[in-house]
Parts: C-alpha cells; sequence; structure tokens
C-alpha cells in the first residue's frame, strides 16, 4: 500500500495537547483505578431541555433537510443580533456584521487564514487556548508571545510588548474570561486594547468563550462594549459553555465588517452552513428564558466555592477563579507542572492539566475544570490531601 506524505502545513500543525492528556488518563483507568478527570474542558451539564425539543421539532421539518444559505439562515443572525443588545447594549448589522460558525473553535482557526499572509505577525496570549496555533501556522503566519502574569491580573501588559513588534503585528488574539486562567478583563483594559490596535493597525480577535460565566455577581464584559470596539475587531461567541451545546458545534462572530467578510468568504468555500435544524434550536436558545444560563452559573460558582476552599483548608495556597468554569492553581515547591500533573494522576487518580500545556509562562500552574459535581470536586481534594505535600 502507497503511503502518502502529510502536506508540510499539517506536518507543522503543533501537537494536540489534550490528547496526550487522555492517553494518560487511559493508561490509568485501563488498570481498574476510578479517575476523577478535571484536565478537559467539556461541559458536564445536559443542553437545556426547550433547546433540545427545538431541535426535535426543527428535525422533522423537511424544509430543514435540504441544504441552508451558504452564509445561514437570517432568523440565526438575527438572533444573535437582538441577544447582543439584550445582553451587551450593542447593536449590530445582522447582514454584515454576524458570521455563523461551525463553533467558536472554527473561527478562531480560520481567521488567521482570512487575515494574514505567511510571515505576518500576530500577538497571542501565554498562557492560551493552545488551538490558537492552529490557524496561525495553516496561515504560515509568525507568533510573538504576550505573557499572562498573575503581578498583572493575567492580563497582557502592553507596555512590555517592543513597538517594533506592535508596528509589524496584524492581528491580536485576547480571550476573557480567561481559559486557562480564569481572569477577567476590565472595561479599562478592553479600552486601553483599542487605543493600541488603532494605533497599531492591529485586528483584535476576543475570544469570548465563557462570556456568560461570571462569579460573585459581576457579569463579564463584551470586547464590544469598548468604543470603536468595532472599528478594530471582532468578538467570537459560542454556545458550546453559555448552553452546554459543545457537541452541537455553533456559534458566531461579531463586529467589524471587512473581518465578517473575510470570515463568510472563506467558509463560502468550505461548507453550506450548519444543519437548519441546530439553527433553529441556537435561535431558541439565544433568545427564549436565560433562566437555564442563570442556573448554570450558580452550578459552577457553588462547584468553585466548594472545591478552592477544600483544596485552602487543605494548605494548598490557592486562589478563587473569578471567571470560567477553570480554576489556575500555583503548583507546590518541587515539581514542574509536568511532574506535578502526572504526580496527582498516578498517586491520588485525579486528572488536571499542566500549566506548560498552555504556553511557556503556564509553567508553574496546573489547569482544573470544574466540571464535575461537588461530591466528586470533595473527594478529588480528600485524595490530595492524603498525597501530604501541602
Amino acid at each position: 500500500m502507497l503511503q502518502f506524505e502529510k502536506s508540510k502545513q499539517l506536518q507543522e500543525l503543533p501537537k494536540q495537547f489534550f490528547a496526550s492528556l487522555v492517553a494518560k488518563v487511559h493508561a490509568i483507568t485501563a488498570l481498574g483505578h476510578d479517575v476523577i478527570n478535571l484536565g478537559q474542558g467539556n461541559p458536564d451539564q445536559p443542553t437545556p431541555e426547550h433547546i433540545v425539543k427545538s431541535l426535535q421539532g426543527a428535525a422533522e421539518k423537511t424544509i430543514n433537510h435540504k441544504y441552508s444559505p451558504f452564509r445561514g439562515y437570517q432568523y440565526l443572525k438575527d438572533a444573535a443580533a437582538t441577544f447582543y443588545e439584550r445582553e451587551y447594549g450593542v447593536k449590530l448589522d445582522p447582514n454584515s456584521e454576524i458570521a455563523i460558525l461551525f463553533g467558536g473553535k472554527a473561527g478562531l482557526v480560520e481567521l488567521p487564514q482570512c487575515l494574514l499572509n505567511p510571515g505576518d505577525t500576530i500577538l497571542i496570549p501565554d498562557p492560551g487556548y493552545p488551538d490558537y496555533l492552529s490557524g496561525v501556522v495553516l496561515a504560515q503566519a509568525q507568533i510573538e508571545r504576550m505573557p499572562l502574569k498573575e503581578e498583572h491580573a493575567f492580563l497582557p501588559n502592553y507596555e512590555e510588548i517592543h513597538r517594533d513588534v506592535l508596528d509589524q503585528a496584524k492581528m491580536m488574539f485576547l480571550n476573557y474570561p480567561n481559559n486557562p486562567t480564569g481572569a477577567s478583563a476590565s472595561e479599562d483594559f478592553f479600552n486601553e486594547t483599542v487605543s493600541y490596535a488603532k494605533e497599531h493597525s492591529i485586528c483584535v480577535v476576543h475570544d469570548f468563550a465563557y462570556g456568560a460565566i461570571g462569579f460573585n455577581g459581576k457579569k463579564p464584559i463584551s470586547f464590544l462594549q469598548a468604543e470603536g470596539a468595532k472599528d478594530i475587531g471582532i468578538e467570537i461567541y459560542t454556545l458550546s459553555k453559555t448552553y452546554n451545546m459543545a457537541g452541537w458545534r455553533v456559534g458566531f462572530a461579531v463586529g467589524n465588517k471587512s473581518v465578517i467578510e473575510a470570515l463568510e468568504l472563506l467558509q463560502d468555500h468550505l461548507y453550506v452552513s450548519l444543519f437548519p435544524a441546530i439553527q433553529e434550536a441556537a435561535a431558541t436558545a439565544l433568545l427564549d428564558s436565560q433562566e437555564c444560563v442563570e442556573e448554570l452559573v450558580k452550578v459552577y460558582e457553588n462547584r468553585r466555592n466548594t472545591f478552592i476552599k477544600g483544596l485552602q483548608d487543605i494548605g494548598w495556597e490557592v486562589k478563587a477563579p473569578e471567571a470560567s468554569f477553570f480554576a489556575w492553581l500555583k503548583i507546590p515547591p518541587g515539581f514542574t507542572s509536568e511532574s506535578f500533573a502526572d504526580h496527582l494522576l498516578t498517586h491520588a487518580h485525579v486528572a488536571v492539566a499542566a500549566g506548560n500545556g498552555f504556553g511557556e509562562f503556564g509553567e508553574g500552574y496546573v489547569r482544573v475544570g470544574l466540571l464535575t459535581s461537588e461530591e466528586r470536586l470533595k473527594e478529588a481534594v480528600e485524595r490530595i490531601r492524603k498525597l501530604d505535600l501541602f
């Protein structure tokens, strides 16, 4: 049988960080151990019933068994515009400022290919979502990393970025609430971002995947709420986290018209939009009662409080995340991020994600997903306590 060589672009793609984590967990479970897996970001709650029923009804309509319009149905774009005005006070033109996506990740991987040429510079956060790198490699662009440090509230410090780098950069990824750190961004920070982006002609892409999940009564703000944000960037919103629709693969991009047009042009050549029944269900999620979202945030906040207090009670000095469903925990002395994650998996059968998997500045931390019951989180704390590390 002939073996055909992968293209150079595929060969240069970064290794899937979470694939190695899954393999490690599988190796331990294969030995018969009960692993509490806190290492991944897959929501554990079901999609709300009214959204599922909307899909069921829509799937029975024969009109939905056909191709949808290339750029999606107007009613879903209208729903996204209504959602943004209701939730954030941001007015959007559904016809020119919204693009439907096959989940947020698709948009994040597509955008560098839409806007960058080989050799162009892009700024990415470090630590950050590993799949930001995928689109950058496919676009053959050059990466400049923006360190996210605890002493700067895990926000990039633009004053530390050399002016020549800012002048060369054509694009920037941001993500607040942040994965992996759980940090939030302020209106002042977004205003500062707009100012720097305008000065240096940088397109800002804000990944708002965890936009619904804020704690202590603080709702995360949209980047587009900053004055002038639509002039220099867009925001990616996914229904995966807000409505527990991770497997449905539906999201949308909103903002700058030229960027939206570029996204839709690329997608014209890749897809014929989403299964129409999913588009109907997505519109239902955006337009109907948001009580299910409020209840979900309470679940995550209760889990956060239980888990963080438990760790603090056993002597682990950790801070509670401000938002998202992740906790970013500083590791004890004598370990690297990877060796500590391996230690927890091997000896406590608790899986966490090593911080260095999210970038150089993730070293010294591990990421925990609050995506299991409070009882299991308490059990994880008890297993860690027995290791007598703190």
